[in-house]
C-alpha cells in the first residue's frame, strides 16, 4: 500500500508517553501512517484542519479543550467532513463517551484495548462505518440515557416501516449487519439496505448517531429488549 493509499491518523492524547506508543503501533501497520500529534483540544482541531488526516484519535480529557468539544467542533466543519473521530476512554462506563458520540464520534475504544483491536478500529472507523461494541455501548448508553420520558423524536423516525424499527433497535443493541441479518432472518446485504435507508431517513451520518436517535427517541428503553 503506498502512502497516497496508507489511513492518515492524527493523534490527540494529553499524555506524551501515550501518544508515542500509539504513534509507534500505527506507524508499524503498513496501511497507516501518523501525520501529526497534539497534547490538547484546540490542537486536534488546528492539525485536523491543518493535516486533512483521515480520522482522529481522540482522547476524552485534555486541557484547553476537551476531546468532546473538540469532536464537535471537527464534525460541524465542512471543510473536515471527511474526518473521522474515534474516541478513547479510560474505562467503558465514562459517560462523556455518550456526549463524544452525540457531538459526531464515530466510536469508541478503551485505552487498555489490545493492540491489534485498536488498529481493526481505526481501520473500520476510516472506510466510513461505526465502532460499537455491543456490551460495553449497551451498557454505557443505557446509563447515560436513562431518562424517564423520551427525548426529541428525530425528523423522519416516525416514517420508518416497522422493519427499519427492528433493524435500528438492534444496531442500538451494538449488533452488526451479519447480526442484524441471522436475528431477522434476513440476507447480511439486505440488513445493510436497511441500515443505509434508516440512515438517510434521520439524516444520520453513521451507526453511532443511530445508537444515539434510538434510545433518545424512546424506541428503544435502558434495559428493555429489541
Amino acid at each position: 500500500m503506498t502512502d497516497r493509499e496508507s489511513i492518515r491518523v492524527l493523534l490527540a492524547d494529553d499524555q506524551t508517553l501515550v501518544r508515542s506508543a500509539f504513534a509507534m503501533l500505527i506507524e508499524s501497520a503498513p496501511d497507516m501512517a501518523v501525520v501529526g500529534q497534539a497534547g490538547t483540544g484546540r490542537q486536534a482541531v488546528e492539525l485536523a484542519r491543518a493535516t486533512r488526516a483521515d480520522l482522529v484519535v481522540m482522547d476524552i480529557r485534555m486541557p484547553d479543550l476537551d476531546g468532546i468539544e473538540a469532536t464537535r467542533l471537527i464534525a460541524a466543519d465542512e471543510d473536515l467532513a471527511g474526518v473521522k473521530v474515534l474516541v478513547l476512554t479510560t474505562y467503558d462506563t465514562d459517560e462523556h463517551v455518550v456526549e463524544a458520540l452525540r457531538a459526531g464520534a464515530s466510536g469508541f475504544l478503551v485505552k487498555d484495548t489490545r493492540p491489534a483491536d485498536l488498529l481493526d478500529a481505526i481501520r473500520v472507523v476510516a472506510a466510513g462505518d461505526a465502532l460499537l461494541s455491543p456490551g460495553p455501548t449497551a451498557r454505557l448508553i443505557a446509563r447515560a440515557l436513562n431518562v424517564p420520558e423520551p427525548l426529541a423524536v428525530p425528523p423522519g423516525l416516525d416514517c420508518l416501516s416497522d422493519r427499519e424499527r427492528q433493524v435500528l433497535a438492534l444496531v442500538a443493541r451494538g449488533l452488526n449487519n451479519a447480526e442484524i441479518a441471522e436475528v431477522l432472518g434476513l440476507s447480511p446485504l439486505t440488513a445493510k439496505t436497511h441500515v443505509s435507508r434508516i440512515m438517510g431517513k434521520l439524516a444520520v451520518r453513521d451507526r453511532a448517531q443511530l445508537v444515539i436517535a434510538a434510545y433518545e427517541s424512546g424506541l428503544v428503553t435502558p434495559g428493555g429488549t429489541p
